[in-house]
């Protein structure tokens, strides 16, 4: 978030209707990201405003309203203890993924005019290792596409080898920036490329089959890790500390509730369980027996806790999904906490 507006700017807002992009702006944002979302949604709340839809999952283009925070949403009691974000909010459910939402279908594309030589395309495909070059007039006229397999073709049909010949010019497999992810898979799949037009017509990327698994793969990944660091966690975790250590931890749920399970506690509790530097006195006490019981002599407190603090922080972001991959440093840090725990517990 490069601007924080004044609480005035906000409460002036209040009723009114405005487009997702002017919304960003007030904050000095072109685009969500998790960080910038999780950042401005605070910045709402504690002025008392929400939107309607949720700003974090609408569309690029729709209008939001700024509508008192009571409106969005029922107020449930919490202890002051509750975890940010913890359970995965009924507005932070992801939006629907649009095929202009890779990066490569806004990346640009290699194009060829419709009167070059075919080996003008061949060298590009060469030298970019294009498996697809679009031949075009401009970037709105589409004529047709060179790939691998059309040459192949025009060769086995013994044509004439020009840039014509060369062309795939039938059913070619375009879609808009504003297409549906998952209703482009079946064209993607059968071709093995997409053509991506702009809002304004014009080409301005290309998908393939390899954009798509380096995508998930990407989205996946962390999700995968943070799972894994659980599970580490609770079994190291499980493994020594009391049914009444768990239970003192579990302050969200009605003491009924609350079961001294290891498996039954949010990523925030692990924090508590350990964090010796929270306000509340008597649960940092709480937490200097749980590390002393853990027998971690070897193992900085301090570090361990910051940077499971941080990992928490990462795992709520990626609650606000966000169709953005999640940044580097982030992936570095779940890597980096998920060996640190096998390497303790096994």
């Amino acid at each position: 978030m490069n601007r924080r507006p004044s609480e005035r700017e906000l409460i002036e807002l209040k009723g009114s209707e405005v487009p997702l992009g002017e919304l960003l702006d007030l904050f000095g944002e072109r685009v969500r990201r998790p960080w910038n979302v999780y950042d401005i949604a605070k910045v709402l709340t504690d002025a008392g405003l929400a939107t309607l839809p949720d700003f974090a999952t609408c569309g690029v283009g729709d209008r939001v309203q700024i509508v008192a925070l009571a409106t969005a949403v029922s107020p449930t009691p919490q202890s002051d203890d509750a975890a940010e974000d913890e359970p995965l909010p009924s507005g932070a459910l992801p939006r629907r993924l649009l095929i202009g939402d890779l990066p490569s279908a806004r990346d640009g594309v290699h194009c060829v005019h419709a009167n070059a030589a075919l080996t003008q395309a061949t060298f590009l495909m060469r030298r970019q290792g294009c498996d697809q070059v679009p031949v075009t007039t401009g970037m709105t006229a589409l004529h047709g596409v060179v790939t691998w397999r059309s040459l192949a073709l025009m060769y086995e049909r013994r044509k004439e080898p020009t840039l014509e010949n060369a062309m795939q010019q039938d059913s070619l497999p375009t879609a808009d920036v504003r297409d549906e992810f998952f209703g482009c898979l079946p064209t993607l799949r059968e071709q093995g490329y997409l053509l991506v037009r702009g809002e304004d017509g014009a080409l301005c990327g290309i998908v393939t089959q390899a954009h798509v698994v380096d995508r998930f793969e990407s989205a996946a990944r962390p999700f995968f890790l943070l799972g894994d660091i659980e599970s580490l966690l609770r079994r190291w975790l499980g493994a020594t500390l009391s049914t009444d250590a768990v239970k003192a931890v579990q302050t969200t749920k009605k003491a009924e509730q609350r079961t001294g399970k290891v498996e039954d506690l949010v990523f925030g509790d692990y924090v508590r369980l350990l964090d010796g530097e929270q306000k509340k006195t008597a649960m940092a006490q709480l937490a200097d027996l749980n590390w002393t019981a853990l027998g971690c002599e070897s193992l900085d407190r301090v570090q361990f806790v910051r940077h499971l603090q941080r990992v928490q922080a990462i795992r709520n972001r990626i609650a606000h999904f966000d169709a953005e991959p999640l940044p580097p440093e982030s992936m570095r840090e779940l890597t980096a906490f998920a060996a640190l725990l096998r390497d303790y517990v096994g």
